[in-house]
């Protein structure tokens, strides 16, 4: 007697899908590291640049210099803000990404347990029918002998 679980291809097909879903799932955290990485250049870029202009305004600068360094700070402050939107959408596509794995995991998970519990039972039939076939030897036996 072999086993045979009844939902063997359905179980094949959900892990296939969670397997494609954690795919996913990682380029988008790929995708949302490079974002913040970026981010977070962007925003020491400026953090060095503020200091900077620190530093030469204790030296001096002329107003072209200023007007410059300010046209610079006001782009730079343009770029920043959109790469934070751009970091929102990455941690939003992740967390989606996140949730529709967790759902594949839950789904799996439940196949697995049916197929556990319907091995189970397998195990236990084997078994009675073993004890039903020794009772059957044991009876012919008595009989041979009596």
């Amino acid at each position: 007697m072999i086993f045979q679980y009844k939902f063997d291809k359905i179980l094949t097909i959900k892990e296939i899908e969670k397997n494609e879903v954690l795919a996913k799932y990682n380029e988008t955290i790929k995708r949302f590291e490079e974002v913040a990485e970026k981010l977070y250049k962007l925003l020491k870029k400026k953090e060095d640049l503020l200091q900077f202009q620190q530093e030469k305004l204790t030296q001096g600068l002329t107003v072209q210099e200023i007007r410059h360094n300010q046209q610079f700070m006001d782009n730079l402050e343009k770029i920043i803000v959109y790469n934070q939107k751009e970091v929102i959408q990455a941690r939003h596509a992740m967390n989606m990404q996140q949730s529709k794995l967790m759902e594949k995991n839950i789904e799996v998970k439940k196949y697995e347990k049916i197929k556990e519990k319907d091995f189970q039972e397998f195990l236990e039939e084997i078994k009675e029918a073993e004890n039903k076939n020794m009772d059957e030897i044991s009876i012919r036996q008595f009989f041979s002998k009596g």
